[in-house]
């Protein structure tokens, strides 16, 4: 069975069936992973060791002591993540140019996104590690502290996307397939544009069912983050038990769109000009060689 998009312990989210999401996932990098688009992959990448600790302090206000033990939980994994993920993204974006050379299908786009998917999991498993050695050091009041930023994300994502009207839903939808693929190969065509339009008329309402799980999930760790004997192991167990947690429905909307965001993308990448390939080719290229770069540095 495919893994279902998972709801982390820090709140990222990643609504895979969102047309945004499935693109970048294709180029992903943990630089974009935690920021999202970004004009250079290196420079963020290298700064990653004062992000993260920014990223944890918008949820939990850190003491001095703590920061600096991130600060050592955070040295390994960075050098973990260096050395041993990112000569696999090179593979990945290797085995997508050589997929351009000929029609891409479905099956193609969903072979990468897979491979890409895989990693996000290793990581994701690897964060918790330290993310969890934290969470022993924070006091009562910063674990209330992190939990009530947990809900208040809650509640601004119910704000941000409830209200929407179906059409409001579609056209950001479009807007944002029409973007992301932009992106990597400049101007869209009339032709690739209303295939995208039409990719979005047909996309299942996610929003809804995506918060209902969210909301399932802060209850499991509004009980879990008490912080009984085995409460590390807890979560693990949670995360590991995903699959089995989601509603019909979410299966239901998070396979469907999959599905046409991938058919949209074989057809939209198969239809392009030479013009769009050069470009994409050589957006992939700058990604490797930055990529090879930092696999080459000195952590």
């Amino acid at each position: 069975m495919k893994p279902l998009p998972s709801l982390s312990l820090t709140g990222v989210e990643r609504p895979v069936w969102s047309p945004a999401g499935l693109m970048s996932r294709l180029v992903l990098v943990i630089a974009l992973a935690l920021l999202g688009a970004c004009s250079s992959t290196t420079f963020i990448y290298n700064r990653l060791d004062m992000i993260i600790p920014w990223y944890v302090g918008s949820y939990v206000d850190l003491d001095r002591e703590q920061k600096g033990y991130l600060d050592t939980l955070l040295e390994p994994f960075l050098v973990w993540h260096r050395r041993e993920e990112l000569p696999s993204y090179v593979l990945i974006i290797d085995d997508l140019e050589s997929r351009l050379d000929r029609d891409v299908t479905a099956d193609d786009v969903a072979a990468i996104s897979a491979r890409f998917e895989a990693a996000w999991f290793r990581l994701e498993a690897r964060g918790l590690d330290w993310l969890l050695q934290l969470g022993e050091r924070l006091s009562d009041e910063q674990m209330a502290e992190f939990r009530e930023s947990l809900r208040d994300k809650q509640q601004d994502y119910e704000k941000k996307y409830l209200g929407r009207t179906d059409e409001k839903f579609r056209d950001e939808s479009y807007d944002s397939f029409r973007d992301s693929l932009q992106d990597y190969m400049g101007r869209l065509n009339g032709e690739q544009r209303e295939r995208l339009r039409q990719a979005s008329e047909t996309l299942l309402r996610s929003d809804g069912v995506w918060l209902e799980e969210r909301e399932v999930w802060l209850d499991r760790l509004d009980i879990t983050l008490q912080r009984a004997p085995g409460w590390q192991q807890a979560i693990r167990d949670d995360l590991a038990r995903r699959d089995e947690t989601v509603s019909p429905r979410y299966r239901e909307v998070y396979s469907h769109n999959l599905e046409v965001i991938h058919l949209a993308i074989a057809d939209v990448l198969s239809s392009r000009s030479d013009r769009q390939d050069r470009r994409l080719r050589s957006k992939l290229r700058n990604l490797r060689e930055d990529l090879q770069n930092l696999i080459g540095r000195d952590p």
